[in-house]
């Protein structure tokens, strides 16, 4: 009997067992190859350092929103503070009046009540000067009725009862007119709170762009690396680990992208500070100085800076990691 040559039958390949069971089969030959140590996600391509740049303009331009709206606030509890310690009693000039003898009635009923710790009578030429800001120094006001004001410094323990003071003042000078400054206060309140909100929703929006930014990366990633995670099934990885490896590259890098943008941020504001001590030097330094104060946000702002920086890496890594599930859910 001639002899038959006997070729040998390949050995079968297993069936995966477990949750890759239902993972499309792979041929051997068609598998990528991976290895021990390499990222399921290219960290260094150009995607990844797109995305990167774009998360570090976002977390720039948040954490300057916040930088300013920290020193917003700052300066706006600096003059509500100023003003609530303060109240003006303006005593109008009367004809058939003696306008010294008032000043001088209002003063002292003002000194008479309880919860003023000081008062201070401002003479003419102090009160003319106050209006220079808006008529400039030309013209003549001696023969303007200006009202004569009266500077109330209030005490920090004990509040005056600003009604009998009205009452007192309209009793024995009929020309004067007290100012408690709460229109003011409450104008600083508005504005101070309307740009803060300003700056959380900025903020809101910054991370609204990072997580549809991240999603759209994660999508192209999987779509890049489909055959990587087919192998990944097959030798009976569940979408729970595929996951958790997509949302801990995506984490690194927002991680990388929004302390990169935190820090330039901090940078620009640290010198926006240094610059400002050379204003105090400029004939506008009062007014800069009124309104913004020496630019220096504190460590609140600092901290700040740092949360919204790990807000938007951990938005990064939670928005890649469910976008992975949701992905792998529909082609399973």
């Amino acid at each position: 009997m001639p002899e038959q040559d006997v070729q040998p039958r390949p050995a079968a390949i297993p069936e995966p067992v477990g949750p890759a069971s239902t993972s499309t089969a792979v041929a051997p030959e068609s598998l990528p190859a991976l290895g021990r140590n390499a990222p399921l996600v290219p960290v260094d391509s150009a995607a990844s350092r797109a995305l990167a740049g774009v998360i570090a303009i976002l977390t720039f331009v948040a954490a300057l929103c916040a930088g300013a709206a920290e020193l917003v606030a700052a300066s706006s509890a600096e003059w509500r503070s100023s003003v609530a310690r303060e109240a003006t009693i303006q005593v109008r000039p009367n004809p058939q009046r003696d306008v010294e003898r008032d000043v001088t009635e209002a003063a002292g009923v003002a000194r008479g009540t309880a919860g003023i710790a000081d008062v201070r009578v401002l003479s003419k030429a102090e009160s003319e000067r106050l209006l220079e800001p808006w008529l400039g120094a030309g013209p003549n006001l001696a023969d303007l009725p200006v009202p004569r004001l009266i500077v109330l410094k209030l005490d920090k323990r004990a509040a005056p009862d600003f009604v009998m003071l009205r009452v007192s003042l309209a009793d024995r000078v009929p020309g004067a007119m007290l100012d408690d400054h709460g229109v003011w206060l409450s104008r600083l309140s508005v504005m101070a709170n309307t740009l803060v909100g300003v700056g959380v929703g900025l903020m809101l929006l910054v991370l609204l762009a990072t997580a549809l930014a991240v999603t759209f990366a994660t999508r192209g990633a999987m779509a890049g690396n489909q055959e990587a995670v087919e192998v990944l099934h097959f030798v009976g990885a569940d979408d729970d680990f595929i996951a958790h490896e997509f949302g801990r590259h995506f984490f690194r890098l927002g991680l990388k992208g929004s302390l990169l943008g935190g820090g330039a941020a901090l940078v620009l504001i640290a010198a926006f500070g240094v610059a400002s001590a050379s204003w105090r030097t400029s004939p506008a330094s009062d007014e800069i100085q009124a309104l913004f104060g020496a630019f220096e946000i504190g460590w609140r702002g600092y901290a700040l800076a740092i949360v919204i920086a790990l807000l938007v890496a951990s938005t990064a890594g939670i928005v890649s990691r469910s976008t992975v599930r949701r992905f792998l859910s529909r082609n399973t």
